[in-house]
């Protein structure tokens, strides 16, 4: 049985993406480490990527806070307004919009910037140097993408959060105390870890990913084009399979 050529693409695809993965675990952790490079990653990936996240947290937990506010009146619950939004936004919301926001940036960024050295034989030139590429280019970029998400995550959370404080107020008046004390009283241990966690997952997906597009791009400025866009798709796929799979793992532990 012949397979149709787009499955044979996406199984050949799937391949090379989970050899480059075991090459990632097998040089990644063995020395020389690159501690200059990496350090500039995290500066790179996580600072600058803050204010877009930060914009757009904010505007999340406005925008929940004033589209829940008319339904919740009309059944008599507005109080329970910040517990409801706080749980959403930590629980679901916030990691997976803000891991979207990130695969958007970074996901792109990581995939025009190895393409762009790859088809200009930069990465060639290192190696002849002596030099291990794939460790200087491709693990520094990993390990900075898979530490930095979950900070920007809870910096996110706390900025949209702060935006549900803000829409809470708009129509009402709500103590600074009183609206803190209600989505902290509300929150389990259930409800954070298993967001946390599953943020390094969507940090590590993020950057290999935008690393091997860009490593293994072709076909000159065009396939430079092709490797950030298709690092976007992908990355963005990848953060929705593994938070259905989180939730998955998170249920059959029973701590939904």
């Amino acid at each position: 049985m012949i397979l149709p050529a787009e499955i044979r693409s996406f199984l050949t695809d799937a391949g090379s993406l989970a050899r480059f993965t075991g090459r990632f675990f097998s040089q990644g952790f063995r020395p020389r480490y690159e501690m200059s490079e990496f350090t500039r990653q995290c500066y790179l990936i996580g600072y600058n990527s803050l204010p877009l996240i930060g914009l757009t947290s904010f505007i999340m937990g406005l925008v929940l806070t004033m589209q829940l506010r008319p339904a919740m009146l009309r059944y008599g619950v507005e109080s329970e307004l910040p517990a409801i939004v706080g749980i959403s936004i930590i629980r679901e919301i916030g990691p997976v919009i803000s891991a979207l926001i990130f695969a958007g940036k970074i996901g792109s960024s990581i995939g025009a910037e190895l393409g762009s050295m790859k088809v200009t034989e930069q990465i060639d030139a290192m190696e002849v140097s002596g030099t291990n590429p794939f460790k200087y280019l491709v693990v520094t970029r990993v390990f900075a993408a898979t530490l930095m998400l979950p900070v920007l995550i809870l910096l996110g959370d706390a900025i949209s959060l702060y935006g549900s404080y803000v829409g809470v107020n708009i129509r009402g008046t709500t103590s600074f105390y009183l609206f803190w004390s209600q989505v902290f009283d509300n929150l389990v241990f259930s409800d954070v870890m298993p967001a946390f966690i599953k943020s390094y997952f969507f940090g590590f997906a993020v950057g290999i990913i935008g690393c091997f597009k860009g490593y293994n791009s072709s076909k000159g400025t065009e396939g430079v084009g092709r490797s950030a866009n298709s690092a976007v798709v992908v990355a963005s796929i990848m953060v929705f399979i593994i938070d259905l799979l989180a939730v998955q793992v998170t249920d059959l532990l029973g701590l939904n």
